[in-house]
């Protein structure tokens, strides 16, 4: 774990087009940059390309980051970018399949039996990718559905259907994982 202030000094040191320190930032970055990649494809192969891609985007616009909020989060929104703009060149956001309506809440299961937050990640990661990329933007970046909207090249209205859907599917599997694991 790496403190902001040591951050601060090896990202000043990236600016002025230290090698070394901008190898450091990479090797201090870069696995809990990959866990934010993994989070939007669909293979560790996948994510570790945005995540390249990510570091090349950052490393051409070190200039631009005005110190407003952490170096980290900026790093994090650099890779949650990029993860997206790839997706939007590979996939046209499209629904892909009728799930029905769910209306309980997300995680109130009739067991009483946590899932792991390793094993929700997996089944997080299963989300065709349409419904990944909305579910980890609203749920774990915290946008909105208007920014999710803008984003995705996708209407407010569709990026609500599709978290709702993806939510139904995540249930879904969770209360499947529960009742194979009573067993």
């Amino acid at each position: 774990m790496i403190c902001e202030k040591s951050l601060t000094r090896i990202f000043e040191g990236c600016k002025n087009n230290d090698r070394k320190q901008q190898d450091l930032l990479y090797k201090v970055m870069a696995p809990k940059m990959l866990a934010v990649c993994m989070r939007y494809t669909s293979d560790r192969d996948e994510a570790q390309d945005v995540l390249q891609e990510g570091f090349i985007k950052l490393f051409k616009n070190l200039h631009n980051f005005r110190g407003e909020g952490s170096i980290e989060g900026w790093i994090r929104r650099i890779m949650t970018h990029t993860a997206i703009s790839r997706y939007r060149k590979l996939k046209p956001m499209v629904l892909t399949e009728e799930i029905g309506e769910y209306s309980t809440p997300f995680f109130s299961t009739a067991q009483n039996n946590p899932v792991e937050a390793k094993e929700l990640m997996n089944i997080i990661q299963e989300l065709p990718g349409n419904y990944r990329s909305v579910f980890n933007l609203y749920a774990i970046e915290g946008y909105s559905h208007q920014e999710i909207g803008n984003m995705l090249g996708i209407t407010e209205l569709l990026s609500r259907t599709t978290l709702h859907r993806a939510r139904g599917i995540l249930k879904k599997k969770v209360l499947q994982l529960e009742g194979f694991r009573a067993n």
